[in-house]
């Protein structure tokens, strides 16, 4: 049975014992617990190597600045227009007019109420110890020491082979390791959704359900229009993208973790055509700087607070909250419980209480799941029109 129709049985599985049986479908959650620990075991022992074996096949460190470049540029401007999607529709339908905002519970939130410290942001990314990044799970702080080893591998020229030789063989058998924890997705995604539906239930869903319906109706229009423009504005084949990727995003919505799918993802881009140098240095990349689903999802949670609250809504303001999240957006991987300090910071600096944050947070695991899929499929569209930008740079030489 191929593993999307094993994921599907466990979804339909996983809601029936976390609707039947609440006690039990609280305790699967060990199931989905290992499953992501699995997969965060192996995630950056695959990535390092990638990444650095990426940069060193660059023919030159000035290619690796050109590719980051253009990654970077692509990243701010397609996230800009997804936050103007996202506000444009939320202003439209007026979502969170009359919701009970004002009888949310935000003790749960304390821990969180400090906002982004961008000073230790920054030092996140650059870490004083390399074993403990990896001990950490510090996506960030890994790209930046790749970067430098692949840099400097470059640099050295062949000197380098010995070295590369021995990142090939640990990139080969991480790859391998990988398609084992792949096989036992399925598990993980009966424990996640048994777990959600008996731990979550759908009490605060009747007042939210204009809240989800946008936020599900703007990243439908994502999928549909705009990626679909981008990919063939950069002569992308995007259905065929979908289908090699498919997978990987259904097991991201299930399971909720872009992490879950990160190595398999950019073997799944090397079998469609796309280079693994440029791959394994924008995937991961764009994991920190290239959330469209989270972002889209800020943007209309933020609209729906002002209107809940009746605050102002005027364009001006709309803007700034564009604004505020194009620059608090950027590096949410490298944060805890990232989406939701985004969200209070930001609600913070536009003058909205962190109470209404703890509504959403009553129905965070529905527009989660789709918001992680589009993560997913956002940064293989970026890896894709970076690859074919330095292609067609490559013939025109």
């Amino acid at each position: 049975m191929p593993i999307g129709v094993q994921s599907v049985v466990a979804v339909g599985l996983g809601a029936l014992i976390g609707a039947l049986a609440p006690a039990a479908g609280e305790q699967m959650k060990i199931l989905g617990d290992i499953f992501l620990n699995l997969v965060q075991v192996v995630a950056l022992p695959l990535v390092f190597p990638l990444i650095v074996l990426g940069i060193a096949r660059m023919e030159s460190v000035k290619k690796v600045g050109r590719v980051a470049g253009k990654a970077i540029l692509y990243f701010e401007i397609v996230t800009t227009v997804i936050l103007l999607i996202a506000v444009g529709l939320a202003k439209f339908t007026g979502i969170g007019k009359g919701a009970p905002v004002h009888g949310a519970d935000a003790k749960g939130l304390d821990g969180l109420n400090h906002g982004i410290d961008f000073h230790a942001l920054v030092l996140h990314a650059v870490p004083k110890n390399i074993f403990a990044a990896f001990s950490e799970g510090n996506l960030l702080g890994a790209i930046t020491f790749a970067l430098l080893v692949g840099v400097a591998m470059t640099a050295i020229g062949e000197k380098a082979d010995p070295f590369v030789s021995v990142l090939e063989s640990v990139a080969a058998v991480m790859f391998k390791v990988v398609g084992y924890v792949i096989r036992v997705a399925p598990l993980g995604v009966l424990g996640f959704i048994s777990y959600d539906v008996a731990h979550y239930g759908f009490g605060n869903l009747r007042s939210l359900l204009g809240f989800i319906a946008v936020v599900y109706t703007g990243l439908a229009l994502v999928l549909g229009a705009l990626f679909p423009l981008i990919a063939a504005i950069h002569r992308i084949r995007y259905l065929d993208l979908l289908k090699s990727i498919g997978g990987l995003a259904g097991i991201a919505f299930v399971t909720r973790s872009s992490e879950a799918v990160l190595a398999p993802l950019m073997a799944k881009l090397e079998d469609f055509g796309l280079s693994r140098s440029t791959t394994s240095f924008v995937v991961p990349l764009g994991y920190s700087f290239n959330t469209d689903g989270t972002v889209l999802y800020q943007g209309a949670a933020l609209v729906f607070l002002a209107n809940a609250y009746g605050a102002d809504t005027s364009l001006p303001a709309l803007l700034l909250i564009v604004g505020v999240l194009m620059v608090l957006s950027k590096g949410i991987a490298g944060v805890a419980s990232g989406s939701v300090v985004v969200l209070i910071a930001a609600g913070n600096s536009i003058g909205l209480p962190t109470e209404g944050i703890a509504l959403l947070i009553g129905v965070d695991f529905i527009v989660d799941m789709a918001r992680t899929g589009v993560n997913v499929i956002g940064n293989s569209l970026a890896a894709a029109v970076v690859d074919g930008s330095e292609k067609r740079r490559t013939r025109s030489v």
